[in-house]
């Protein structure tokens, strides 16, 4: 494994935990932890991480298991999703609003 990945796989974990348990469970995300995480780590990528309905759809669409938040499973489908419109984005010139009405992984 490259270290660059390795670096991005510890990265994901460390920011993922830097957000969870400070409501609850240390391993999961509630919705305002996952507010604070979209707006603090992807503010500028994301249009309206303050927005309540842009943070409600999202939260609806990561938590495959309805159980109000969000674990690491489910987060790292919002990250591979992101991923993949970055790449689409640069290859099709899609708008992140795209990325929205995408059903995530």
């Amino acid at each position: 494994m490259s270290a660059n990945l390795k670096g991005a796989m510890v990265d994901l974990i460390d920011v993922f935990h830097k957000y969870s348990g400070k409501e609850g469970d240390k391993y999961t995300l509630t919705k305002l932890e996952l507010k604070n995480l979209l707006k603090n780590e992807l503010g500028e990528f994301l249009e309206g991480p303050n927005d309540a309905c842009v943070v409600e759809k999202i939260m609806r669409e990561l938590d495959d298991n309805k159980d109000g938040v969000v674990d690491f499973q489910e987060f790292v489908g919002l990250v591979a999703a992101l991923t993949v419109a970055c790449n689409e984005f640069f290859k099709k010139k899609w708008t992140i609003k795209t990325l929205l009405r995408m059903k995530w992984c």
